[in-house]
């Protein structure tokens, strides 16, 4: 399979050919479904759900602007205390959709073949669900030719060289969802053209999740690339963070994931300044910001009480607060770099794992136990591995001990000398 090159990105231009009865071999039957749900699934994972969610992260993002960002000097140490086990119940219940949005994928195609009289014959694949509903359904036909789909995108490969009866016949069906038609004939041309006549981020993004249900890896790079050349905003970076899964893991989406992190790390870096934007970011957003080696804060005891008063807002279930705290944030943490004392409260806190919260102290601790070279060289492994809890961030309050040390030791020196 390898060998056919899929995605390879040779820049053939087959528009000629599209949707042209003189260059098919086949007819297909694009059927608009307005809902669509999986057997044996309680719930359906649509594009029309995602789009829903993509406007609301939108609606917030415009709210946020509007509102008056707290602002804070420079030097201020960030304002905000380990709270109390009991103060847990004082948050009031908050949105906790912002992990789903991240890791639910959009509704699957459904794809069947019939013949030329009307007979439906379904057959089910791993990948896709088969369909059958008696209401009629609004649908476009189109002459597609199996060698150029096939050239692009495994999914059609297969579908017409399986070597089943259905591959030999000359009418396919493809049920999508409505939200998804604009997308789908987007595909479909640049299959043939290897070009996209969409431009806003919003219908790239439609594009590229469809690209990916049907393994059009060339157009899934093509979208990334467009996607990055447009300027980034935390809104666009917000939704790139917020791709299903399927799609964020892709080789070809990973430098637009890479640069939307980096652009939220970067525009957050002063937490102290953006304190009330970054409480309000999603888990993805939030994992973003604390990954930065760079953040600007008084110490490290400021971040995990940041992440505290975080995960409160946005989890107050305790279970579920401890589950998030211990999968996703604590490894964002530099506990070695937290004061003992600090470290003290860290294993009587109601809210992290206690077993993971030991595991973690005691971890600090021997770091802390040993010689300074040693705990370059640790950091200096763990910043080429995934996570860094031994990279020191840079600190505000170290900053300002060294200026403080310095004025100090200058004023000594002047003494001395008069």
């Amino acid at each position: 399979m390898d060998s056919l090159g899929y995605g390879s990105g040779t820049g053939s231009d087959f528009s000629f050919a599209y949707n042209n009865a003189t260059f098919s071999d086949r007819i297909m039957t694009i059927q608009i479904v307005p809902y669509f749900k999986s057997e044996g699934e309680g719930c359906s994972s649509t594009a029309g759900d995602w789009d829903r969610k993509r406007k609301r992260r939108r609606e917030e993002t415009n709210k946020q602007n509007d509102a008056d960002v707290l602002t804070q000097c420079e030097d201020e140490v960030l304002n905000c205390t380990m709270l109390d086990t009991e103060d847990v119940l004082a948050y009031e219940n908050q949105d906790e959709e912002a992990v789903a949005m991240a890791e639910e994928s959009p509704s699957g195609v459904e794809m069947t073949t019939d013949h030329p009289g009307g007979g439906v014959a379904p057959k089910s694949t791993d990948s896709f669900t088969y369909l059958n509903s008696a209401a009629a359904l609004p649908v476009r036909t189109i002459h597609i030719s199996s060698p150029i789909l096939a050239a692009q995108s495994p999914f059609f490969y297969k579908l017409f060289s399986n070597g089943m009866k259905e591959s030999e016949q000359q009418h396919v069906t493809v049920q999508i969802h409505a939200s998804e038609e604009a997308a789908f004939m987007d595909l479909l041309k640049f299959m043939y053209s290897n070009t996209l006549s969409t431009i806003t981020p919003t219908a790239l993004l439609d594009v590229l999740m469809a690209a990916d249900k049907f393994e059009v890896a060339s157009c899934m790079r093509h979208c990334s690339r467009l996607l990055l050349n447009l300027p980034m905003t935390c809104e666009s970076a917000l939704l790139y963070l917020d791709l299903p899964s399927s799609v964020s893991i892709a080789d070809a989406v990973r430098p637009l994931i890479d640069a939307a992190k980096q652009f939220l790390a970067a525009h957050f870096k002063d937490i102290t300044k953006f304190q009330e934007e970054v409480l309000n970011l999603p888990l993805a957003g939030i994992e973003a910001v604390l990954s930065n080696d760079d953040l600007q804060v008084a110490s490290e005891d400021a971040v995990c009480d940041f992440v505290l008063k975080w995960a409160r807002t946005h989890y107050p279930n305790l279970e579920e607060r401890r589950e998030i705290l211990g999968s996703r944030l604590c490894r964002l943490i530099r506990f070695p770099y937290m004061t003992c004392r600090k470290l003290r409260k860290v294993l009587t806190c109601n809210d992290f794992d206690p077993e993971l919260a030991s595991k973690d102290v005691l971890e600090a601790l021997f770091f802390k136990a040993e010689a300074p070279h040693r705990q370059r060289s640790l950091a200096a492994e763990e910043g080429n591995a995934s996570r860094s809890s031994f990279v020191e961030r840079a600190y505000k309050v170290f900053s300002y001990l060294l200026i403080a040390t310095w004025i100090n030791r200058m004023h000594s020196i002047a003494l001395g000398c008069s």
